[in-house]
């Protein structure tokens, strides 16, 4: 048996699904790079990594392989992981430090 494309990729080409996934994680390191908001800048990680589940699940349904999208359900759950500590830290820094800003964690240092 041949190897066949799913149908939604007759409508939507490949490459199309790679430049969408490469605009939001170019978006999501500059989110990181400049801002200087805490919870903005792990709003821009979640954007990255929800670009690279987009390029992982629309690879392997472009080439009928299953893997990607089971590696895309394990990075969820790391993600759901990230999500529940991350904002704990965060809500216990900012109790405080009164302020989610980046700069102000220098005060931190033991």
């Amino acid at each position: 048996m041949e190897n066949q494309v799913p149908e939604i990729f007759s409508i939507i080409p490949h490459t199309h699904y790679v430049l969408l996934s490469t605009i939001l994680f170019v978006v999501g390191l500059i989110g990181v790079m400049i801002r200087k908001n805490v919870i903005i800048m792990f709003m821009c990680i979640e954007i990255m990594l929800n670009a690279v589940n987009l390029m992982l699940t629309s690879t392997s349904a472009y080439y009928s392989h299953s893997g990607g999208q089971i590696m895309v359900f394990f990075t969820m759950a790391v993600a759901a992981a990230e999500v529940s500590v991350g904002l704990a830290i965060i809500v216990m820094i900012y109790k405080n430090l009164k302020t989610t800003n980046i700069d102000a964690f220098q005060k931190l240092k033991g």
